[in-house]
């Protein structure tokens, strides 16, 4: 065991192989696990925990590939507080077992030392293009590969992972783990086109053409969601997705550092308080900014982010200011603070009660994150893709996932709005199974002599 953990670099927010047995240890084994059940995806959680127990890293790497494509991701960045992890029958006594810390341990060895090849059926024919490398996309195309269908994902993007790569800062999910995983999933014979955009000159027709038998749209929520308060335009006020993405870039050698919108010495309000409020927070931080402040209209008790994440937020020295909502960024030639109209808080389950009273907080940078939509940019240079009144795919049931057109598939962000990385992974998966009924169903036909419609 030790000359094995002197042969691994580990993460010292992770733990050691011994640590990761222990903790392993501690399972109750329940007949019934509500940490499976509290899990989107339904991972074997008990299963893969007591092949840690036994210290068999195989084995659980084996169990946890069967649901998972993405688990080193998911280790770190999923809500397990609310989910596995607050599911556990010993989290009634604070004593919870820490399934996101083992998961994130036999990922990262498997990542390491190559514990599993990868599986993959028998080929089957049928090739399908993936648009999108975040989530939902890797999911569906680790999934179709391991059935046996031929893959090929799209990117705009310069490396594939989406938002795990553009939106999610450093700090929570360093980039190697997500090269690594999008390199395990293209050693399943997935081919990735990075730098294509779909869209004006590549177009879903076009993917048709060049022999496609289905295409999954799984671009997430690409634009982010504005104000309209007065002042929003001046210089300073900028969206915390562009912000995340520049950092990324910047870090990449992509950009100049000094094309990241929040220098050493600014004083930054982050209006929005969910977890892409408390991430743009955090790394406002570490570009040391002078003060951050997060604005929350509502309750303090009512913060959108997590728990755990607003309290890294509050250590690293954020400031939380609650019950203030936004009226105006004032400023005559860039942002100079943010004008605020204070609500009274009458206590829990009543309506706040606006006030007359306002405050101003000085600014000079304002980051706006209350959100994100989709792009249409895919959808209105094609036909037949219908969305609802906020933009979003409508899909079919049967086959799961699959548009208003023939053949194009949806799921993640892009249709379910935002979400958690494991929520648009679940969908993905079944989508993907919507996908292999799809094409085998159209391969048969065509053997017949018969083409599909709608």
């Amino acid at each position: 065991m030790e000359e094995l953990e002197r042969f691994i670099e580990y993460d010292p927010a992770g733990f050691t192989l011994r640590e990761a047995i222990i903790e392993a240890k501690r399972c109750l084994h329940c007949s019934k696990p509500r940490c499976r059940t509290g899990c989107p995806i339904e991972n074997e959680i008990p299963d893969f925990i007591e092949a840690m127990a036994h210290g068999n890293l195989g084995s659980a790497s084996t169990i946890i590939a069967k649901h998972s494509n993405l688990p080193a991701v998911c280790g770190r960045v999923c809500p397990h507080e609310k989910q596995c992890e607050g599911s556990c029958i010993l989290n009634k006594q604070g004593k919870g077992i820490k399934v996101g810390k083992i998961e994130r341990f036999i990922a990262d060895m498997d990542g390491d030392l190559a514990l599993i090849p990868a599986v993959i059926k028998e080929k089957r024919s049928g090739r399908i293009a993936v648009i999108g490398s975040g989530p939902a996309g890797l999911t569906v195309a680790g999934d179709l590969a391991k059935m046996g269908f031929s893959v090929t994902v799209y990117d705009a993007q310069q490396e594939a992972g989406g938002v795990l790569m553009y939106g999610i800062p450093e700090f929570r999910l360093p980039k190697q783990v997500v090269r690594r995983e999008v390199k395990k999933i293209a050693n399943l014979g997935v081919q990735f086109n990075l730098n294509t955009m779909i869209g004006p000159s590549l177009t879903l027709d076009n993917l048709f053409e060049q022999g496609f038998d289905a295409v999954f749209i799984g671009t997430g929520n690409a634009l982010a969601k504005s104000l309209s308060l007065p002042g929003i335009k001046l210089p300073g006020a900028v969206q915390a997705t562009y912000f995340l993405q520049m950092v990324e870039l910047a870090n990449q050698g992509s950009v100049d550092a000094m094309e990241v919108p929040i220098h050493p010495g600014d004083n930054v309000v982050i209006i929005g308080a969910g977890n892409t409020a408390i991430d743009a927070a955090r790394t406002a931080i570490r570009r040391e900014a002078a003060s951050v402040t997060v604005l929350n209209r509502d309750r303090e008790s009512h913060i959108a982010a997590l728990a755990s994440e607003v309290a890294s937020a509050r250590k690293e020295g954020v400031n939380f200011t609650s019950l203030r909502r936004p009226l105006e960024l004032i400023g005559e030639y860039f942002v100079t603070g943010v004008l605020c109209h204070i609500m009274s808080d009458p206590g829990e389950g009543k309506d706040l009660i606006p006030t007359e009273k306002t405050s101003i907080i000085p600014a000079n940078k304002v980051i706006i994150a209350i959100g994100q939509r989709p792009a249409s940019r895919i959808i209105g240079s094609t036909k037949g893709i219908e969305v609802d009144e906020s933009g979003y795919v409508k899909t079919r049931d049967i086959p799961y996932g699959m548009s208003m057109r023939s053949g194009v598939f949806s799921g993640g962000d892009v249709v379910n709005g935002p979400a958690t990385v494991v929520k648009a992974m679940k969908d993905a998966k079944t989508v993907a199974k919507g996908i292999a009924q799809y094409v085998e169903a159209k391969k048969l036909m065509e053997k017949c002599g018969l083409k599909m419609t709608d």
